[in-house]
């Protein structure tokens, strides 16, 4: 008499896929501190690690020289403004008595061009005080961006150079945060058309973030596929999720995980997992009993698991296939099997026989 077995028939149903993604956490934004001018650094302005504002100062340079070169601009400034005072007296003077030819034409043109040339030294000067103020302003060293700052890299003292290469701390802005997932661009493909949305672009339902530990993080992400390139040399593209955090919790280089949930319902196969199997190289199988009442091995493509005792099969099952889930003990390729009925209601009490039996190959 055949043996008897439990099987479970497969059929496709309207599945919300979810998929896990290993990344790393990465700052908004990060703007190194660097001085715009040269002098001696006077006075470290905040503590280390806290959070600043744009604008805020952070570091203070020697500002006497710029004082000075300050000063020595207005007073140039009054300078070029006393001459073209005298400059217009003389031109309005002779334009009156140009016309009665006290003065000669080019006299009178003369004196117009000096006060063209004074007012144009008013400019000059201008500009040259609003330079000063401006290098004078740089000396206090101002936050680009507001965030948390780092540990200061020069201490007082030291020799400021404008523009130089080192700098003086950094600003990461870390609420909110960037997930960084880096995958290959065939998986990217495989992401936009299964976890995207109908026109399959923009991720339209959230996505869990899981700490190191497992921990699931208690705000939600939202991931994008928009904006990416691949990377020539390992056709590897960098997916970039942005999940909030106002407590500062999270910390660039932080390794994370993203829990994505499929945007629409996609359909799939889904079985037991009592239902896979092994063979002598590890690869997945599924023990089909077939139209004849032939038990049949079939490899088959194990997806993502559901969270509810089954994983989905991407290929080597269709719909109405009879997978055995309980009875592997007596059963083997090509071998006549019984089908026994299964309330199923009872699907994990059925399979509790399979779990402690033999697999025969």
């Amino acid at each position: 008499m055949p043996p008897e077995v439990n099987v479970h028939v497969a059929t496709s149903t309207p599945t919300r896929l979810t998929m896990d993604l290993p990344g790393r956490a990465a700052a908004y934004r990060v703007a190194e501190v660097r001085p715009q001018v040269n002098g001696i650094l006077q006075k470290r302005l905040f503590e280390e690690g806290a959070l600043v504002k744009a604008g805020q100062v952070l570091y203070q340079i020697d500002p006497a020289l710029y004082e000075a070169a300050l000063a020595s601009a207005q007073a140039s400034l009054a300078q070029a403004e006393a001459t073209a005072y005298s400059a217009k007296l003389l031109a309005d003077r002779y334009q009156v008595l140009v016309k009665t030819q006290a003065v000669s034409q080019q006299d009178w043109v003369n004196a117009d061009a000096a006060l063209k040339q004074a007012r144009a030294a008013i400019a000059a000067a201008k500009a040259a005080v609003n330079t000063a103020k401006i290098n004078l302003d740089y000396t206090k060293v101002k936050a680009p961006i507001s965030g948390k700052i780092g540990s200061a890299l020069v201490s007082e003292g030291g020799l400021m150079t404008a523009q130089q290469a080192n700098p003086l701390a950094t600003i990461q802005q870390i609420d909110p945060l960037y997930v960084d997932v880096t995958q290959s661009s065939i998986e990217l493909l495989h992401l936009q058309r299964t976890f995207g949305n109908v026109d399959g672009n923009d991720l339209s339902s959230g996505v869990n973030v899981f700490l190191e530990d497992n921990t699931p993080y208690n705000h939600e992400a939202t991931l994008k596929f928009s904006d990416v390139s691949v990377d020539p040399s390992t056709s590897s593209v960098t997916i970039r999720a942005t999940v909030p955090n106002p407590e500062h919790f999270l910390l660039p280089g932080m390794y994370l995980r993203a829990h994505l949930t499929s945007a629409r319902e996609i359909p799939a196969i889904a079985v037991p997992q009592q239902c896979i199997q092994r063979d002598n190289r590890a690869n997945p199988l599924v023990m089909v009993v077939n139209g004849q009442g032939l038990v049949e091995a079939r490899p088959v493509v194990l997806g993502q698991n559901m969270g509810n005792n089954k994983v989905v099969v991407t290929t080597g099952l269709k719909d109405g296939d009879k997978v055995v889930f309980a009875g592997f003990q007596k059963i083997r390729p090509g071998a006549p099997a019984k089908i026994v009925e299964t309330p199923v209601d009872q699907p994990a009490n059925a399979a509790k026989p399979a779990s402690t039996g033999e697999k025969t190959e």
